[in-house]
C-alpha cells in the first residue's frame, strides 16, 4: 500500500512533465490523420488537438490545487492578443461580414489559443536543471526518428500523410515518386523544413557544449533531410542563420565541415536546384494584344515547377534559336487549344478540328512574343493573388482586420495574414509577444555561463529562422511547427525564470 501511495503521489508530483514527454513525441511524429472533419474546410480535428485538450484540463487542476504556476506577466499579453483576435472574429461577423461562417472564425482563433497555450504548460513543468535537458534530449531523438522516416519514405517507399490540398488531408496514404519532396510524418515539406531549420542551429549547440561527435552527424543527417524537402524558403533562413551563427561563435573547422556537407548535398539533389534555379528565368512569352492575357508556352510535369503568369519584360532582346522559337510557339498553341477546349465543355460544346483551326489562327495572329524574366508558379500566386488579397484586407480595415479565416486557408507570409486578419491591433501585440520574448533570452543568454550561453544562442538563431521562413509561408499557424515553437519557448523561459529564483 506504501509503494502505491508513493507512486501516485510521483505521479502527482511529475503529472506535467509526463504528459508534456508525451507530446514532445506525439507532436512531431505522429502523422496527421484526422478524427473528425470541420464543414467547409479541410482543416481537420486530429488526435493532437484531443490530447492538448486533455492536457489543459490536467494542467487546470493542477494550477487550482496550487501544483503549477503561470506567468503572470506572460498570461496578460497572451490574453491580450487572444481577446483582440476574438474581437476581429466577432466585427468580421456580425460588422463586416467577411466571416461568412462563423464557426470557421471561432476555430481558426481557437486553434490560436490552443497552439499558444502549450507555452505556459511547459514553463510550469521546469522544476530544475535535469528537467531542462530531459526535454531538449527528447527533442533531438524526435528529429532523429523524423529523419530517419524521412528517409525511408524517399528511398524505401514508407508512406506519407499530407495536408497539402482538400483531397490529400482526407488522410490517404501516400507513396511518393522519386522527384516528389519529403514530408517524413508532416503535413508537408514545407512545414518539416521550417522545424528542421528551426531545431538545427540547438543541435548544434548540444555539439558545442557536449563536444560529442553523434551531436554534428545528427546536424549533417539534418542538412540531407532539408535538401531533400526541397524547400528554397527554409533553405534560405538555413543559410542566412546558421552560417552567420558559427562566424558568431567563431568556429572555422565545424564552418568548413557543414559548408563542404551544405554544397555536396545541394549539387546532388536536382529538384532543389532545379527550383531555385527555376525561381526566375528568363523566357520568352506571348501577349495577347486583345485582352492582355498571358500565355506561358511550357510543358507541365511533376518533375519541374511550373512558371507563373508574373513577368517582367526585358528591353533588350534576347537571341533565341530557331529551334526554341518554333518550339516555344507550339507550346503557346498547345496551351491555347486547351484552353478553348476547356471554355467550349463548360458550355457542353465540342470544337470540331475545322472550329479549334480557325479559332487557333484568329488567336495566335493577336499574340505578341516578348524577352521577360518571369517567376515561377509558386511566387507569382503569392505576388498576385495571396498577398493583396492580404494586403488589400488590411488596407480597407486596418484596426482589427477583417478576421480569421477570411482570407482563406493560406497567405503564405504570416506577417502579410496578421495584417490582413488582425489588423495592427492583433498583429502588434502578437509581435510585441514574439519581441518581449526573444528579448528576455537575448539578456539571459548574455548573462548565463558558456556552457548554456550555447543553448540560448543557438535557440535565439533558431528563433529568427522562423522569422525569416514566415515571409513565405504561414509558419506560426502550421500545427507542428507552432506546436513546437510554443513549447520549446516556454522550456527556455521557464529554465530562465528558474535561474533567476
Amino acid at each position: 500500500m506504501k509503494k502505491l501511495i508513493k507512486w501516485l503521489k510521483w505521479i502527482d508530483k511529475n503529472l506535467i512533465k509526463i504528459f508534456i514527454s508525451l507530446f514532445i513525441f506525439l507532436s512531431p511524429l505522429y502523422p496527421k490523420l484526422r478524427i473528425s472533419n470541420v464543414n467547409y474546410t479541410y482543416i481537420s480535428i486530429r488526435m493532437e488537438d484531443f490530447f492538448i485538450a486533455v492536457l489543459l484540463i490536467v494542467f487546470l487542476i493542477q494550477f487550482i490545487r496550487k501544483k503549477v504556476q503561470i506567468d503572470p506577466k506572460y498570461l496578460l499579453l497572451f490574453i491580450a492578443f487572444w481577446v483582440a483576435g476574438f474581437i476581429s472574429v466577432a466585427i468580421g461577423h456580425l460588422i463586416l461580414k467577411t466571416i461568412v461562417i462563423r464557426h470557421l472564425g471561432i476555430l481558426h482563433m481557437l486553434r490560436r489559443v490552443e497552439y499558444m497555450s502549450i507555452f505556459f504548460i511547459a514553463w510550469s513543468s521546469i522544476k530544475n536543471k535535469k528537467d531542462f535537458f530531459y526535454y531538449l534530449s527528447l527533442i533531438l531523438l524526435t528529429v532523429l526518428i523524423a529523419n530517419i522516416y524521412g528517409v525511408g519514405q524517399k528511398f524505401l517507399g514508407w508512406p506519407a500523410v499530407q495536408t497539402m490540398n482538400p483531397e490529400y488531408s482526407k488522410g490517404y496514404l501516400l507513396f511518393l515518386t522519386p522527384e516528389a519532396r519529403i514530408s517524413s510524418t508532416f503535413g508537408g515539406h514545407y512545414d518539416l523544413a521550417a522545424w528542421t531549420v528551426f531545431l538545427m542551429p540547438i543541435i548544434l549547440g548540444f555539439y558545442f557544449f557536449r563536444q560529442k561527435i553523434p551531436y554534428l552527424l545528427l546536424f549533417i543527417f539534418s542538412i540531407f533531410i532539408l535538401i531533400l524537402t526541397a524547400s528554397r524558403a527554409s533553405f534560405g533562413a538555413y543559410l542566412a542563420t546558421i552560417f552567420p551563427m558559427l562566424i558568431f561563435f567563431k568556429k572555422p573547422k565545424t564552418l568548413i565541415i557543414i559548408l563542404a556537407f551544405t554544397l555536396l548535398f545541394t549539387f546532388t539533389s536536382k529538384n532543389l536546384t532545379s527550383r531555385i534555379s527555376r525561381t526566375f528565368q528568363v523566357k520568352q512569352i506571348f501577349i495577347n494584344q486583345e485582352t492582355g492575357q498571358v500565355v506561358i508556352p511550357q510543358t507541365i510535369s511533376s518533375k519541374e515547377v511550373p512558371a507563373g503568369s508574373l513577368y517582367l519584360q526585358i528591353n533588350k532582346p534576347v537571341n533565341y534559336d530557331p529551334a526554341t522559337i518554333a518550339n516555344d510557339q507550339g507550346l503557346a498553341n498547345s496551351k491555347i487549344l486547351e484552353d478553348l477546349r476547356n471554355e467550349a465543355s463548360k458550355e457542353g460544346r465540342i470544337l470540331t478540328k475545322l472550329e479549334e483551326d480557325i479559332l487557333l489562327a484568329s488567336i495566335s495572329a493577336t499574340l505578341r512574343p516578348i524577352s521577360t524574366i518571369v517567376s515561377d508558379i509558386s511566387f507569382a500566386t503569392r505576388i498576385q493573388i495571396e498577398w493583396p488579397r492580404a494586403i488589400h484586407a488590411f488596407l480597407k480595415h486596418p484596426i482589427f482586420g477583417v478576421g480569421p479565416s477570411a482570407l482563406t486557408e493560406a497567405t503564405d507570409s504570416d506577417y502579410l495574414r496578421w495584417l490582413g486578419e488582425f489588423g495592427l491591433v492583433g498583429t502588434l501585440l502578437f509581435i510585441y509577444i514574439l519581441i518581449t520574448i526573444f528579448k528576455e533570452l537575448l539578456i539571459f543568454a548574455k548573462k548565463t555561463k558558456q556552457s548554456e550561453r550555447y543553448l540560448y544562442a543557438t535557440f535565439l538563431f533558431g528563433f529568427v529562422s522562423l522569422l525569416i521562413t514566415a515571409t513565405y509561408f504561414d509558419i506560426f499557424e502550421a500545427s507542428k511547427v507552432a506546436f513546437q515553437f510554443w513549447m520549446m519557448t516556454g522550456i527556455f523561459i521557464g529554465y530562465s525564470k528558474l535561474k533567476k529564483i
